[in-house]
């Protein structure tokens, strides 16, 4: 596997100097280093992973927010354009935030005002129905659904968007659909795309009925979650410019786009032909957006912070608060109420290469002796984030709040539970090489883990790595590294996108993102074995209960933190609240203030 294009670029939350990856994983997809979000919704507490929703959860509107009024323009700031509006190019938050308000999927996420999440059906009238243990799905188109020149949006136009992602142009998208619809990772040697001139036997439409029906090679029970990904966006089939189409994409949402100078401004209208009553995720009150790139985020910061002319209006879109500013924000309640903030959907953590550190009690030893404390105290304190003591992060469904090594007891360090379970293993004195990017912010976070390590028992080397070649060498088989830091996120808030990108023995290899070089039958057995479990949330602890007995019976991490990202807004603009998937604003829940 390589580096997902949905990674999110993060400065360590609110830490100087840090800019490094936090991964997702692309498994059957074409996918190399680049920017990804998510997370979580809740401010100051966890609001509980995503439910599948009903029938009616999915029926438009969307319900109303409190206060809001339709009108005005909303001002969105970020240091960098969109790199594709192009659905089936998409694979990355930045695009995914603002592809939002114009792109729509089989299925999407209803986001609550708590940041709490239903999967619910967008273009479909419900999440869909699965049937031969996830090898078949089936989802009806609602009615009243239409382009922004008007025509009908059909199933054809559906599978059109499914099929593009075969083109030999949107290498950029995901590839989990492709993968299962043909039974490869490798899925453009089995088809070409629509622009072949011939269709997929495995997606079966019915005009007449509204049906697009999903027969797989591989059961995935959870192929309506893997829908809702901007990659899977629908594109009409008779206004598809192919790769043209990146630059002038068509509208099936509540905004279209006016106009676009690269890498300067984009600007969206209304859409008059989007139907609130197809809709029961979007609200749409602005009657227009103005994206401003360029800013850095220091610059950006103290524009927001002075709150003048039309930046009373205006949001950070992209990068939150920077370290400079992070204090005199939280500090000063007037800036504090213009701030919105949340959890990154996905783990930081530190891989134990379990081929070089084969001894369990000394893996477990590591995990009581590393510093979190401290180290977050460097990323910026409790503001930077909360403290990890799991595999599964607090979005994934069945997230179960375990703390196997009683990390939140004693997140500076255990020295003496560690000392112990050396002893026990005739390893006081063990060497660890510790692996690192080299920033001005883990440059910090050494020191604390090299002293921790020390006062544990452990003889402690420590490797800082250039930045730009960091996952080319611990990606290595061969590498000579014991811990290394890391980091991922979902692609859809299911275990499986965590656990079987980072634990499953089959993907070890160069290249590969099992950077502990887990290899244990029991662990691939019940990856295997979870991932066709049709119930949501029989699925959800199933994949808890894995998450607990890997963490206990092979600890091959050290969980570090779910980091939190604060972003400023204008005195001008209304409801600004996380996104708990692209880790921004919801910008379709956004409104002008009177």
């Amino acid at each position: 596997m390589s580096l997902s294009r949905r990674n999110f670029v993060i400065a360590t939350s609110v830490a100087a100097g840090g800019s490094m990856v936090l991964s997702a994983c692309s498994s059957g997809s074409t996918a190399g280093k680049g920017n990804k979000g998510g997370g979580h919704g809740g401010a100051d507490k966890y609001t509980g992973a995503v439910v599948v929703g009903t029938k009616e959860d999915s029926t438009g509107p969307a319900p109303e927010i409190a206060g809001a009024k339709k009108g005005g323009t909303v001002r969105g700031i970020a240091p960098d354009d969109f790199s594709h509006l192009d659905p089936q190019r998409i694979y990355f938050s930045w695009n995914s935030a603002v592809g939002d308000l114009f792109i729509r999927c089989l299925t999407g996420y209803k986001i609550a005002q708590d940041g709490s999440m239903k999967l619910v059906g967008d273009l479909a009238t419900d999440a869909g129905a699965m049937t031969d243990g996830g090898k078949t799905w089936t989802f009806t188109l609602k009615d009243g659904l239409k382009w922004e020149d008007g025509k009908e949006l059909t199933v054809e136009d559906v599978r059109h968007g499914i099929e593009r992602g075969f083109a030999s142009f949107t290498t950029e998208g995901a590839g989990y659909t492709q993968s299962a619809l043909v039974g490869t990772s490798d899925f453009r040697s089995k088809y070409k795309g629509p622009f072949s001139g011939k269709h997929l036997d495995t997606i079966v439409t019915d005009t007449a009925k509204k049906t697009i029906t999903f027969n797989l090679v591989d059961a995935r029970p959870d192929l309506n979650f893997t829908l809702a990904m901007t990659s899977y966006g629908a594109v009409p089939v008779k206004g598809d410019t192919k790769e043209k189409y990146d630059k002038d994409p068509v509208s099936a949402g509540p905004y279209r786009i006016k106009s676009h100078a690269v890498d300067k401004s984009l600007v969206m209208v209304r859409n008059e032909h989007w139907d609130p009553a197809t809709d029961s995720i979007r609200n749409a009150y602005p009657d227009s957006f103005a994206f401003e790139f360029g800013p850095e985020t220091l610059a950006l910061a103290d524009r927001l912070i002075a709150d003048d002319g039309d930046d009373q209006y205006a949001f950070m879109a992209y990068n939150g608060v920077p370290a400079e500013r992070i204090q005199k924000v939280l500090t000063d309640p007037e800036l504090k109420k213009r701030t919105f903030n949340g959890l990154l959907s996905g783990l930081y953590y530190y891989a134990i290469n379990t081929k070089r550190i084969t001894d369990l009690k000394v893996r477990q030893a590591l995990i009581h002796a590393w510093p979190l404390e401290q180290i977050r105290k460097i990323y910026g304190g409790p503001s930077a984030g909360d403290y990890a003591t799991s595999i599964l992060s607090p979005d994934i469904l069945g997230y179960a709040h375990d703390d196997v090594y009683g990390k939140l007891k004693k997140p500076q360090g255990d020295p003496e539970a560690a000392k112990k379970l050396l002893k026990e293993a005739g390893k006081t004195g063990q060497k660890i090489v510790y692996a690192f990017p080299q920033t001005p912010t883990y440059d910090k976070t050494k020191i604390v883990i090299e002293n921790a390590l020390k006062a544990a028992g452990f003889d402690p080397v420590i490797k800082p790595l250039d930045s730009t070649s960091y996952y080319d060498q611990i990606q290595q088989i061969d590498n000579k590294f014991d811990v290394m830091w890391f980091g991922w996120s979902p692609d859809w808030p299911t275990g499986y996108t965590l656990v079987q990108p980072l634990f499953d023995g089959g993907t070890v290899a160069n290249g590969s993102n099992n950077i502990s070089q887990l290899k244990v039958d029991w662990v691939d057995e019940a990856i295997k074995k979870n991932a066709v479990i049709a119930d949501p949330k029989a699925a959800g602890k199933a994949w808890a209960e894995l998450d607990k007995r890997i963490m206990t019976e092979e600890a091959p991490i050290i969980p570090e933190t779910f980091q939190r990202r604060f972003y400023l807004f204008g005195s001008k603009v209304g409801n600004a609240i996380f996104d708990p998937l692209w880790s921004s604003a919801v910008f379709y829940k956004l409104y002008v203030k009177a």
